[in-house]
C-alpha cells in the first residue's frame, strides 16, 4: 500500500452522506424483509419482487456507486509494479456474482 493511502481524511459531511445512503439502503431492505418474514416462504415471490423493485426504483446501484466514489476519490491511484492501484489490488480476489450453471 502506498504511504499516501495509509491514512485518509474525510470531511464529516462526506461521511454523513455515505452513512445516509448506507442507512437508507440497509434499513429499507431490512423493512422489506421484516414485512414479508412472517409469511415466507409462501410470499417469496412478492418479497423478491418488492426487493427488486426497491433496488430498481430507488436507484440503489447509483447510490452505491456514489458511496464508492466518495470513499475511493481520496486514494492515491498511482499504479504499482503490477500495474494496479491499491484499490484494484485489494479488490482483486473479490468474487462477483455470475450466473449459476444450469447443470448445477
Amino acid at each position: 500500500m502506498l504511504k499516501e493511502n495509509e491514512m485518509i481524511i474525510f470531511k464529516g459531511a462526506e461521511l454523513l452522506d455515505v452513512m445516509k445512503e448506507i442507512n437508507y439502503i440497509l434499513i429499507s431492505l431490512h423493512k422489506i424483509g421484516s414485512y414479508y418474514a412472517l409469511t415466507l416462504p409462501n410470499s417469496y415471490e412478492a418479497y423478491a419482487k418488492e426487493t427488486t423493485d426497491f433496488i430498481d426504483d430507488k436507484n440503489v446501484t447509483q447510490r452505491l456507486a456514489y458511496v464508492r466514489r466518495i470513499l475511493s476519490e481520496k486514494f492515491d491511484t498511482s499504479l504499482g509494479d503490477d500495474d494496479m492501484d491499491d484499490i484494484e489490488r485489494y479488490l482483486e480476489d473479490l468474487e462477483y456474482w455470475s450466473p449459476k450453471d444450469v447443470n448445477d
